[in-house]
This record gives structure tokens, C-alpha cells and sequence, in this order.
């Protein structure tokens, strides 16, 4: 019996080639996109589930509000994660991580730059599942300056994995053993480094301040704790020792605190949720977002729906070409059930090809989608054995998905309506099929519109104005590597042919040093009277070589020894303060005990107002001070050959450290780099948009060519009459333009409500304007026509005579 349904199957498809074809390609294409997009998504939800106590482990994240600021961040104090172990006995381990600067590696005679650096707890094999290759993960990291590497790593420095007991030496100076290599990781993680150093040897580890928030620390629940009850308790515990130190070094309680408005508070985040659902500061590694993840999903959803939409349409459109085959079998004895089946086997056998070519077009396109999505993902079913298993669930499921309806449909026809001739399913008689293509259209002109506003998004964001000139500016790291010729360096560099300016500073608007403290306005420490801001360590040279202009006062000069205390603010900074003219008031910088307990600065100008966040963020006060920061150098250039300066720089760097990495990059680019998410989703969106219109424009093909064969003789008669091509094209044309513009009509408030609420991300946004819907409907009709125009051309130009004989 299936042998005979297989048979009449592979005629049916063999006989209509073209309408198979379609069918098969739509439905490929669809099928090899949601097997990417689902790919994709099973990579970002398979973070930190590999960890053997990965649904047990939370990190500690703080929620602070004070001196007018808001702080959300993924880090706590040094003693918390050692305090909180012993006083609560629902914790099991513990462990944290601190990031320091990036390391220089020796090689040879060469220093290599390494980023990805992290100084951990000797409980870090505790708590993560990091397999060792070789070493003892109980004493890897008890020792001040020892060092896990990866095998990577080992093979880099070593060209071998046999590494324990050998010695790194980092910055020129720091001899640190390797006591451990690890082993690749068997899944997503986000503690992904290939360096991870003792903390031991840090004194910032062991410190007792509790004010002071600069440690991702990690907790292990015993099996049954609950975490919600841990929070109160977490929060109970610390009070203990916090108030302390707020009553000695702020002079305040905690108490006093909340009746300003302000607080400090601790939470637990699951591990497993971190890097779906955090974003915020001081993260260990870049995070994603679940949004991604559902509009990725739904996308897919929809691509896979209009390719099934697709066979709904031209095998319900091709139904009084199965009408008469229908009756026969009906007369002949066969069963509604039988025709269900034989139905729903032509669609299986549809999309099993359907899916062997979509494996192909996945497995080509999967290097471009890595690129796309900044991932490594593997079509392998060696790694992914359930892989097989979701495919052939895929198949089944846009198999029956797709050839549901047409079964049931065709399957209903009555043999005696079928055999007199009475059934006919043109184009026009179908209210769901016409539904069905409004949907299809309806998804990609959504996309098309969602692609447009982000773009948009994107080209408001090169071209806003910051507040700084970030065009021309060749920044370099790591020139403290420069020591005690750092500044006769930058005047070499000054000196060059192309070099208008020139700054000595970590601190830059598109890097990541960033430095958050209190500032008072009165010489004891009063939080009343903080105000919290960034402070940043700059030279006189800072803000006319970043392009940057004083709204009041004056800048740094060096004519002035007094400069030294004296303090540059931003407009938001002046605002906080809330002193209508904040010149020359003092203000006061707290530090910690053994120094002074207090230094004061005088404002001396007021800069305007630069982003130096992400543009999803207001613009945060900031304190400029003159001090000495070695960090990195930014110049401002003009040349016409950038290459050749960039040459003579590094030429002058090698004459005086030949031994260190030259490290440099334009901070144009560093500043499109905050926005690779962003990016990233745009190209996505455009290359799913393209997917859909694409798909839907094969259905539409197929629908209009049915619908010239079925009116082949009613064009025929109407040419003998005098028909001319353009009444022909409009007559066949017209039925699916007033589709897509129904379509139009659902897919716009749907793009703007969701454009509206991706755009909430961003402080500084767009107004979705009126031709972001113009441009995506102009686009639709005109694919559409184009699409349809190819048909009702063809059957325009046939033969009338030979239109008439056919009938």
C-alpha cells in the first residue's frame, strides 16, 4: 500500500516540475534557515550548563544608589565571598575573579599582548567544571604568582602541553609558574579565558573593604537551599559588617542612607541566566540578550511558515487538477483516509527532499551566518547527536504542517460534484488562500520594516555629535610599556608630519578605563553632600586634541603650577552639583586611610557635555583631573597617506621598546565596536528579510502562473476582442496587488510597535518617521509586481489561436 503511495507520489511530483521545483526550494530555503537560526539558539542557551553544579551556582551582584547615581553591577566587595561562606551554612563554595590590566607575554625576545587575563580564587576548579589536561586542580592556584593556561596557550608559549612547572614571564618583570593546562571546554561559557592567575598574591584580595566593589564573586548553593531566602539573609549578614565602616570612613548608617534615597544592596543571579539576562557593569565576558533569542526564534518560526504557505497555496490553487483523480479513486472504492494518506505522503516526501537540500544550503551558508552572528557553531552530528533526531522531527512537522490542509481539502471533494465538472478552484474563490498569502507578505514587509529602522538606528549613531571628534585619531595601548620615555616618546610623535595633537591618557571616550568615585562639596565626608562621578586622570593636551569645547572657564594650561588641584566638569556634572555658576568652587575628593583624608580641588571650566557611554545611556557626570596617566597615547593626524604615518609611529615605537607589542587603532572604529550587537542584527534582519520576501515571491510565482493557466482561454478570447498586453497584465496582476497592500495595512502598526520598543534600549534615539513605511511598502508592491509581471507578460505575448485550440 505505501509502496503504491510512494509511486503515484513520484509521478505526480515528476509530472509538474515546475510547481515541485517551487515547492521544494521555498521549502528548503525555509527549513535551512531555521535550522541555523535553531542552532544558533541552542548555542546561546547552552551557557554554563555543562558545570556539574551549574543549576546551583549564583553570582553576587550589587545595587547601589548613591551620590545621585545609579550603579547595577556584576561584582561585590573583596571579602564578601569568604565572609558569607562562613556565616552561612546554605553556601557551599565559593570563589571570585578579578580583572586587572591585559598581560605582555614573552616569546622569545618578543612580548605578545594576551586580553584574555583573569586573576581567580584557588576555589575556581570548586565551582566551575574546567577540566585540567594536566595539574592538580586542588593546589593549581593556592600560590601567589602561579598560572592555569589553556592548551592553546601551552602549545603558543611552549609548543607543547607537557607546561606544568614552566615559567611565564609577564610585563618584562613577573616570573609565574604554569601549574595547570586545561582542557578544551565541552560547551559556552563565559568564564572563557586563556589565562587564569592565582589571586592569592594580590593584597586587594585580602583587604577588609567593604565599600568597595570589585570582584565577580561566585557561590555554590548546598542541594535543597533556597535562594530566595539566602537573598534576606545575604542582606541581613552583610549589615554587619557594612555599618561599621559607613559609620567610621562616611560618618553615616545605613539608616541615614535610605532616608537620602540611597542604598546598597546585594542579589543573586543563576549562572545559567547570566548570559542571557545580564547586562551589567563589570560583566566577566560580553553577555547576549534573551530578546535576541525570541525575535531570532519567531523569525525562523515565520520563514518555516511562509515556505509551508507556500505548498498550501499551490497545492489547494492545483486542486481541480487532482479534483478528477480524486473522484475516480472515490468511485473505485477508496477511503477519505486512504486519500488523506496518499496526500500527506506526497507533502513528506516533499519535504524530506526538501530538508537533504536545506542541509546542503545550511552547510554552505553557515560560515556567512558565523560571521553574521559572531559564533563558531558546527554543522557536525558527531558533537550534536540529537541533531538527527530535531531534523527528522523538522521534517515531519513542516511535512504535516505543510500538507495538512491540501490533504484534508482535496480529500473532501464529492465525486459526483468532482465527475459533472462542478469543481473548479480558481484563484478567486479561495478566501484562505488569499489569507494565506496576505500572511506571507504580511512577515516580510514586517522584516523589511524592522530592518529599515534599525539601520536607521545605526546611521544616527555614526552620525550624531558626540561632543568629541572621533574621526582622525589614532589612539595606542599599552604605551606604559614606554616607562620613564613615555614623554619623549609622544613629543617624537608630536613631531611628525601629520600630527596636529596629542594627548598621554587611559582615559578616552571610546576605551574602557573607567574610574567611579564620590566627590563632596564639603571637606568632611557627608553623603548628603556626594555627588558620584567618573574622574578621570588627563593632561593639559586632552581636550583640544579630542576636539572637545569648554562651555565656561578654561582648560588645563600648564602656565599654571596651581593646576594641579584644580578640576575640569561636564555639564552634567554642573547640574548635580545644582550651582548656577560652579567656577571656582571647591570641591573635595575623599581617600582611603593612611592618605589624606581629604583633597581639595578647584573648578576651574566646565566642558560640554560627550558621550563616553554607549548611546543607550545618558550622559553620567565626569571630573577631569590633571595627573600623570601613561596608559595609552591618542593623536589627532591629517595626512593622506595614514598607512606611512602609522609606519614612522611604530618605527619610532621599535627605536625605543623593540621588544613590545605595537598596539594601535583609529577611534572611529573603536567607537563602531560599542555597537557590534546592533550591527550584527541589522545584517541578520536584512539577510532573513531578503530569505522571506524571496520565498513569499516563489509562492506568489507559482499562484500567478496557475492563474494564467486556468484563464488561458478567457485571455485568449479577450485578445481576439482587442485586448491589448498592458489590459491583459493588469487583469492578472490586480487580484495580488490588492493582497499585498492588505498586507501592507497589518504588517505596519505590527513593525512600529515592535521597532518602537527595541528603540526604549537607547537614550539617545530616532523617531520612527513616516518614510521607513513608504520605502518598505514601494518595496513590497514592486517585488510583487515584478514577480507577478514575469507571468502575466508571458501569457500576454501567447498565441491566442493557439490558447483557443489548447482549451
Amino acid at each position: 500500500m505505501f509502496k503504491n503511495y510512494f509511486s503515484i507520489a513520484i509521478r505526480n511530483l515528476w509530472k509538474n516540475k515546475a510547481f515541485s521545483a517551487i515547492n521544494i526550494l521555498g521549502l528548503a530555503i525555509g527549513l535551512a534557515t531555521s535550522l541555523l537560526i535553531m542552532l544558533y539558539v541552542f548555542d546561546e542557551l547552552s551557557y554554563d550548563r555543562f558545570h556539574a553544579a551549574a543549576e546551583r551556582t549564583y553570582r553576587v551582584d550589587a545595587d547601589i544608589q548613591f551620590g545621585g547615581k545609579h550603579y547595577v553591577i556584576a561584582t561585590s566587595p573583596a571579602p564578601l565571598g569568604p565572609a558569607m561562606r562562613a556565616d552561612l551554612p546554605e553556601i557551599e563554595q565559593e570563589t571570585r575573579f578579578r580583572r586587572y590590566d591585559d598581560w605582555l607575554v614573552r616569546k622569545g625576545s618578543q612580548n605578545i599582548k594576551e586580553d584574555r587575563v583573569i586573576f581567580a580564587d584557588s576555589s575556581l576548579f570548586n565551582v566551575f567544571s574546567l577540566p585540567l589536561l594536566a595539574g592538580d586542580a586542588a593546589t593549581a592556584l593556592k600560590d601567589p604568582h602561579t598560572v592555569v593556561i589553556t592548551e592553546k596557550m601551552a602549545l603558543k608559549y611552549f609548543s607543547t602541553t607537557d607546561a606544568v612547572g614552566r615559567e611565564l614571564i609577564i610585563n618584562d618583570k613577573v616570573p609565574y609558574k604554569v601549574t595547570g593546562v586545561l582542557k578544551p571546554l565541552s560547551g559556552q561559557t563565559q568564564v572563557d579565558f586563556d589565562f587564569f592567575a592565582s589571586l592569592s598574591g594580590a593584597t586587594e584580595s585580602r583587604n577588609d573593604n567593604w565599600l568597595s566593589n570589585n570582584f565577580n564573586t561566585f557561590i555554590v548553593l548546598r542541594k535543597g537551599a533556597d535562594p530566595k531566602k539566602l537573598e534576606a539573609k545575604l542582606e541581613q549578614a552583610t549589615v554587619k559588617y557594612i555599618a561599621p565602616q559607613l559609620a567610621s570612613m562616611m560618618n553615616t548608617s545605613r539608616e541615614e542612607l535610605a532616608r537620602n534615597g540611597d542604598y546598597l544592596r546585594y542579589s543573586l543571579m543563576p549562572l545559567t541566566a547570566i548570559h542571557l539576562h545580564s547586562n551589567k557593569a563589570n560583566e566577566l565576558s560580553p553577555n547576549s540578550s534573551i530578546q535576541y533569542v525570541y525575535i531570532f526564534s519567531a523569525i525562523a518560526l515565520f520563514i518555516l511558515l511562509i515556505a509551508c504557505v507556500n505548498f498550501m497555496n499551490l497545492s489547494t490553487a492545483r486542486s481541480a487538477n487532482r479534483a478528477r483523480e480524486v473522484g475516480i479513486r472515490k468511485v473505485m472504492g477508496s477511503q477519505r483516509s486512504q486519500l488523506i494518506v496518499q496526500f500527506l505522503t506526497e507533502s513528506l516526501l516533499v519535504s524530506a527532499v526538501a530538508m537533504f537540500l536545506a542541509i546542503g544550503i545550511a552547510w554552505l551558508l553557515l560560515p556567512f551566518f558565523n560571521n553574521l552572528a559572531g559564533k563558531h557553531i558546527t554543522l557536525s552530528f558527531l558533537d550534536r547527536p540529537w541533531l538527527g533526531f530535531v531534523l527528522i522531527g523538522l521534517t515531519l512537522i513542516a511535512g504535516f504542517l505543510a500538507g495538512s490542509y491540501p490533504a484534508f481539502f482535496l480529500s473532501a471533494f464529492r465525486p459526483v460534484l468532482v465527475l459533472k465538472g462542478t469543481i473548479a478552484a480558481g484563484f478567486r474563490n479561495s478566501l484562505l488562500r488569499n489569507g494565506l498569502v496576505v500572511f506571507q507578505f504580511s512577515i516580510s514587509i514586517f522584516l523589511m520594516v524592522g530592518t529599515l529602522v534599525i539601520y536607521n538606528q545605526l546611521r544616527f549613531i555614526r552620525n550624531k555629535q558626540l561632543g568629541f571628534d572621533r574621526e582622525q585619531v589614532l589612539v595606542l595601548q599599552n604605551t606604559a610599556a614606554l616607562g620613564t620615555q613615555a614623554k619623549s616618546f609622544r613629543q617624537e610623535i608630536m613631531g611628525l608630519k601629520g600630527v596636529q595633537a596629542g594627548t598621554m591618557t587611559s582615559f578616552l571616550p571610546t576605551g574602557n578605563s573607567r574610574n567611579d568615585g564620590p566627590l563632596f562639596l564639603t571637606p568632611v565626608p557627608d553623603p548628603k553632600q556626594a555627588i558620584t562621578m567618573q574622574m578621570w586622570s588627563v593632561d593639559d593636551q586632552y581636550v583640544p586634541t579630542m576636539g572637545m569645547h569648554m562651555k565656561s572657564g578654561r582648560n588645563f594650561s600648564g602656565a599654571f603650577a596651581t593646576d594641579s588641584q584644580a578640576v575640569v566638569i561636564n555639564e552634567a556634572a554642573a547640574r548635580l552639583i545644582g550651582l548656577k555658576d560652579p567656577l571656582n568652587q571647591k570641591i573635595y575628593e575623599w581617600r582611603d586611610a593612611g592618605e589624606e583624608t581629604q583633597r581639595a580641588y578647584t573648578i576651574i571650566g566646565v566642558v560640554k557635555d560627550f558621550n563616553f557611554n554607549s548611546l543607550r545611556e545618558e550622559v553620567t557626570p565626569l571630573a577631569l583631573m590633571l595627573r600623570e596617566n601613561t596608559g595609552s597615547m591618542a593623536f589627532r593626524v591629517h595626512s593622506n597617506d595614514i598607512p606611512a604615518l602609522v609606519a614612522k609611529v611604530e618605527q619610532q615605537w621599535q627605536a625605543i621598546v623593540p621588544n613590545q607589542p605595537f598596539s594601535y587603532s583609529f577611534m572611529d572604529d573603536d567607537f563602531n565596536n560599542l555597537y557590534k550587537s546592533e550591527n550584527r542584527m541589522g545584517q541578520i534582519s536584512l539577510s532573513f528579510a531578503i530569505l522571506a520576501i524571496f520565498i513569499a515571491s516563489l509562492g506568489l510565482f507559482g499562484l500567478a502562473a496557475y492563474a494564467a493557466e486556468q484563464r488561458t482561454r478567457e485571455i485568449g478570447i479577450r485578445k481576439v476582442l482587442g485586448a491589448t498586453m498592458p489590459n491583459i497584465v493588469h487583469l492578472l496582476s490586480k487580484d495580488f496587488l490588492k493582497l499585498v497592500m492588505i498586507a501592507v495595512l497589518f504588517a505596519f502598526p505590527l513593525g512600529w510597535w515592535a521597532m518602537h520598543r527595541w528603540l526604549e534600549d537607547f537614550a539617545y534615539r530616532i523617531s520612527i518617521s513616516w518614510d521607513v513605511f513608504a520605502v518598505a511598502g514601494f518595496l513590497a508592491v514592486a517585488i510583487a509586481l515584478l514577480t507577478i509581471s514575469f507571468q502575466a507578460i508571458r501569457a500576454a505575448l501567447a498565441n491566442p489561436v493557439k490558447s483557443l485550440r489548447a482549451q
